[in-house]
C-alpha cells in the first residue's frame, strides 16, 4: 500500500511539473492598463479576466498551438495564435478602441475563427440580447434574426424556418449534438429551453459538408453556457413573467470550477395559460408547462479535456383543436395534448498533440413522445433513440494551410407502442467522411474548400393490414450523396468585406415521406408516402457584402438555392373517410432572396443607435407554382438609446421597435393570402446595483397597440385565429 501511494505522488508531481501557463498584461494604445478583459482559449474551454493592473494568468495548459482571444466592450476583439512549448509563456497585448459590436468566435464552422475572419457568414446572437427583446420562447427570439422565421402553433410550438426551408431541412444542434425529436411533424416544436443557453449561431444555407443529411437548408447551433472561471463559485437566479399568458419562467443555476475540474447544474420551470388575442378572448388549450434540467462536468489537463453534459426537458402541451371555446386562465392542459420527455447526453473529448489535435464527440438522445386524445392513455407513443459520433483530426498546419479530416455517423431506432402510428418501427444508420482545408494569404484573403461522402440506410418493419389505414409495408432503402463547398473571403478595403460561397447539400427522405399511410391530425388530410423518393439535392450560391466603420455598418446578403427532387405533398383527387388524399411527390424547385440592413450610431451621439433590416425570400417549383411556408417580406427598425448612472444604473437601454410584415401574395395551392401588418414594441432595461448585488432587469411591451394580425406561418391561420395580443414581459436576474 505504501508503494502505491509513493507511485501516486510521483505521477502527480510529474503531472504538475508538466503544466504550462500564459501570463501577460493588457493595455490600450495610450499604455493605460485594461481590467475586465476576457481572455479565452476556446479550444480547451479556458477563460479568465484581467485584474485591476491589466494582468492575467491562464494555468494548466497543454503544449501545442492554440488560438487565444481578447475581448472587451468598446474594444476590437483580437485573436492570435500562440505556441506553448515552455512552462511559462509571456504574451502582452494592446487593444484598439472600437464602437462596433464585439467580434465573436464562431463554433459551428470548421476552424472556429472570429466572424471577421470567417469565410462563411454566420449570424451570432447571445441569449441575453434575444431576451432583451421580450420574446416568450427561444424560437420566438430566433425569429427576430434576419432570414429566420418560425412555423408556430400558438405560443407553445415553434419550428425554425431559414430562408423558406423548415422541418427536416434545418438541422438543430444542442450541446454539440444533433437534435432528433421527430421533427417531421408540423406540431412538434424544438423541445429546447433557453435556460443554460449562452448563444446561438445560424448558418443560412447548405452545411452538409460539416453536418451531413438534414443540413440542406441551414443549421441552428446552440452554444451551452460556459463553466465558471477557475476558483469561482456562483449561484444565479432569473425570473420572467408574462402578462398575456399569465406566464412565468424561473431558472436557478449553480456552477464552480478549479483549474482541472468544472461543474454546473441548472433547473428551470416554465408555465403559461392560454394566450389572449387582441379582442380579449383566449385561444383554448394553447397552455403549456415545461420543466428543464441541465448539468455538466468538465475535466482538463495538459494533454486531454473532456466535457460531459446532460439535459432533460419535459413538455406538457395542449393541442388547440376547438379554437376560441372554453375561456380559462388555468395552466392545466386539456385533451387533446402532448407529453414529451427529451434526454440529451453529450461527451466532448479533445486530445492535444504537439502540432495537432483530435476532437471525439459522442451523443445520445432519447425522445419519448406521447399524444393523448381524451384520456391519460396515449393513443400515439413513439420512442426515438439516437446515438451519434463525430471524430475530427486537425492536421498539423502546413504554412498557412489548416486542414481537417473526419468521420461522422448515427444509429437511430424508432419504436411505437400506441394504437396509432404516424411512422413505422424503423432503424436508420448514417455514415459520412469528409475533409476540408482553409488557406489564408496576406492579411485580408482566405479560401476554404471541402468534400464529403454520406450514406444512409433505412429499414422499416411491416405493420397492420393490407389496404387499411395504418398499414406499413416493410422497406429497405439506401441513400448516398457527394457534396462539396468552396468559399472565398477578402477585404476589398480596410472597412469593406466580401464573402462568396458555393455549396451543395442534400437531404434523404424522412420516414413520414417514405411510409405515411393515414390521416395527419391537425391538417385533416390523408397522406400516402412514397418509398421511391430520392434525395433532395441542392446547390446554393451566397454573396455577402459588409461595410463597417466606427459609426456606420451595412450588410447585404443575396442567395440563390436550386433544389433537385424537392419533396412536397399533392392531392391525387381521391377521398378517404371524408379526408382528401395527398401523395408525396417530387419536382425541382428554387428559392432566392436575401437580407440587407444598416446600423447607424452617429458621432458624437455614440449612445444613439438605429438599425434597420429588410428580408425577402421567394420559393417556386419548376412549373411556377409557389412553395408552401414561405415567410412574407419583413422590414424591421429599431431605435436604441443607451444611458447609465454612476450611482445605481449601468448599461441602461431603451428601445423602440417597429416591425413591418408585408402581405404574402405568393402562396401555395393549399394556403391563402395573408394581409400585411405592423407591430410596435418597446423595451427598457439595464443593470441596477443594490449594495453589492447587481440586478439585470428588462421591461418589454410587445404589440403595444394590441394589433389583431395573423402570421402567414401560423398553423392556426386556417381557423382564422389571430396571433398573440399585447404582452408585457418583466425579467430580472442576479448572482446570489
Amino acid at each position: 500500500m505504501k508503494s502505491y501511494y509513493t507511485a501516486l505522488l510521483l505521477v502527480l508531481s510529474l503531472f504538475a511539473s508538466a503544466q504550462n501557463k500564459i501570463v501577460g498584461t493588457i493595455s490600450d494604445k495610450e499604455n493605460k492598463v485594461l481590467s475586465n478583459v476576457i481572455i479565452s482559449l476556446p479550444e480547451i474551454h479556458k477563460e479568465t479576466i484581467s485584474d485591476e493592473n491589466g494582468k492575467y494568468i491562464l494555468n494548466n495548459l497543454p503544449k501545442g498551438k492554440f488560438k487565444i482571444d481578447f475581448s472587451m466592450v468598446g474594444y476590437a476583439t483580437q485573436t492570435n495564435e500562440i505556441t506553448l512549448s515552455e512552462k511559462e509563456t509571456t504574451f502582452n497585448i494592446t487593444l484598439e478602441e472600437s464602437i462596433v459590436h464585439m467580434d465573436e468566435v464562431i463554433v459551428s464552422t470548421a476552424f472556429n475563427k472570429l466572424q471577421s475572419q470567417n469565410v462563411m457568414k454566420v449570424e451570432h446572437q447571445t441569449l441575453k440580447s434575444l431576451q432583451q427583446k421580450g420574446t416568450a420562447t427561444l424560437i420566438e427570439g430566433l425569429a427576430t434574426i434576419p432570414g429566420v422565421s418560425q412555423v408556430s402553433t400558438g405560443t407553445s410550438v415553434g419550428k425554425p424556418v431559414i430562408r423558406g426551408l423548415s422541418g427536416n431541412r434545418v438541422l438543430v444542434y444542442s450541446q454539440g449534438v444533433r437534435l432528433e425529436n421527430q421533427q417531421f411533424g408540423e406540431e412538434h416544436g424544438l423541445g429546447l429551453n433557453d435556460a443554460g443557453v449562452e448563444s446561438v449561431e445560424v448558418i443560412k444555407g447548405p452545411a452538409s459538408l460539416l453536418y451531413g443529411s438534414d443540413a440542406l437548408g441551414g443549421v441552428l447551433y446552440f452554444n451551452p453556457e460556459k463553466f465558471a472561471k477557475a476558483g469561482d463559485f456562483k449561484t444565479d437566479f432569473s425570473q420572467r413573467i408574462f402578462s398575456n399568458t399569465l406566464g412565468s419562467n424561473t431558472s436557478l443555476g449553480i456552477k464552480t470550477s478549479t483549474d482541472i475540474w468544472k461543474f454546473l447544474v441548472r433547473g428551470s420551470y416554465n408555465t403559461h395559460s392560454d394566450y389572449q388575442i387582441a379582442d380579449g378572448d383566449r385561444v383554448t388549450n394553447t397552455r403549456y408547462n415545461e420543466t428543464d434540467f441541465k448539468t455538466g462536468i468538465g475535466f482538463f489537463n495538459t494533454s486531454f479535456s473532456s466535457v460531459l453534459r446532460y439535459n432533460f426537458n419535459k413538455l406538457d402541451l395542449g393541442i388547440p383543436e376547438n379554437g376560441i371555446a372554453e375561456q380559462s386562465i388555468s395552466k392545466k392542459t386539456l385533451f387533446p395534448k402532448q407529453g414529451v420527455n427529451n434526454h440529451i447526453v453529450s461527451l466532448h473529448n479533445n486530445f492535444f498533440f504537439k502540432n495537432s489535435k483530435i476532437d471525439a464527440d459522442l451523443g445520445y438522445i432519447f425522445n419519448d413522445r406521447s399524444e393523448f386524445a381524451d384520456s391519460n392513455v396515449a393513443v400515439l407513443h413513439m420512442k426515438l433513440r439516437t446515438f451519434n459520433y463525430d471524430l475530427k483530426y486537425y492536421l498539423p498546419k502546413i504554412g498557412k494551410i489548416e486542414s481537417i479530416v473526419g468521420v461522422q455517423g448515427m444509429r437511430q431506432t424508432n419504436v411505437n407502442s400506441g394504437e396509432e402510428l404516424l411512422i413505422p418501427d424503423a432503424v436508420t444508420n448514417d455514415f459520412g467522411v469528409f475533409g476540408t482545408a482553409n488557406y489564408e494569404w496576406g492579411n485580408n484573403n482566405a479560401l476554404q474548400a471541402g468534400i464529403r461522402f454520406d450514406k444512409r440506410n433505412v429499414a422499416t418493419e411491416t405493420h397492420g393490414i393490407i389496404g387499411q389505414e395504418g398499414y406499413f409495408e416493410a422497406i429497405t432503402k439506401s441513400f448516398d450523396s457527394f457534396n462539396s463547398s468552396l468559399g472565398y473571403k477578402t477585404n476589398l478595403t480596410d472597412n469593406f468585406t466580401l464573402r462568396l460561397n458555393l455549396a451543395s447539400g442534400f437531404r434523404a427522405p424522412n420516414l413520414a415521406e417514405l411510409t405515411s399511410n393515414g390521416v395527419h391530425e391537425g391538417s385533416n388530410r390523408y397522406e400516402i408516402g412514397n418509398a421511391n423518393l430520392r434525395n433532395e439535392q441542392n446547390f446554393q450560391t451566397d454573396l455577402n457584402l459588409e461595410y463597417g466603420s466606427s459609426h456606420f455598418e451595412l450588410f447585404a446578403n443575396g442567395f440563390y438555392n436550386h433544389i433537385n427532387n424537392y419533396i412536397f405533398i399533392s392531392p391525387n383527387g381521391n377521398v378517404i373517410d371524408g379526408n382528401d388524399v395527398y401523395d408525396y411527390v417530387q419536382a425541382n424547385a428554387a428559392l432566392y432572396g436575401g437580407e440587407a440592413g444598416i446600423h447607424f450610431h452617429p458621432h458624437p451621439l455614440d449612445w444613439l443607435h438605429f438599425t434597420s433590416s429588410f428580408e425577402t425570400v421567394i420559393g417556386q417549383k419548376q412549373n411556377g407554382d409557389n412553395l408552401p411556408l414561405i415567410p412574407a417580406n419583413k422590414w424591421n427598425n429599431i431605435l436604441k438609446v443607451e444611458f447609465k448612472s454612476k450611482k445605481w444604473l449601468d448599461e441602461g437601454f431603451a428601445t423602440l421597435n417597429v416591425e413591418r410584415t408585408f402581405s404574402q401574395n405568393k402562396y401555395s395551392a393549399f394556403e391563402t393570402k395573408t394581409n400585411d401588418y405592423t407591430l410596435v414594441n418597446l423595451g427598457l432595461g439595464g443593470k441596477i446595483s443594490f449594495n453589492k448585488t447587481v440586478f439585470n432587469v428588462n421591461l418589454n411591451t410587445n404589440n403595444v397597440c394590441n394589433k389583431t394580425y395573423v402570421s402567414h406561418l401560423s398553423r392556426l391561420k386556417t381557423d382564422g385565429i389571430p396571433n398573440i395580443g399585447r404582452n408585457i414581459v418583466f425579467g430580472i436576474s442576479f448572482v446570489i
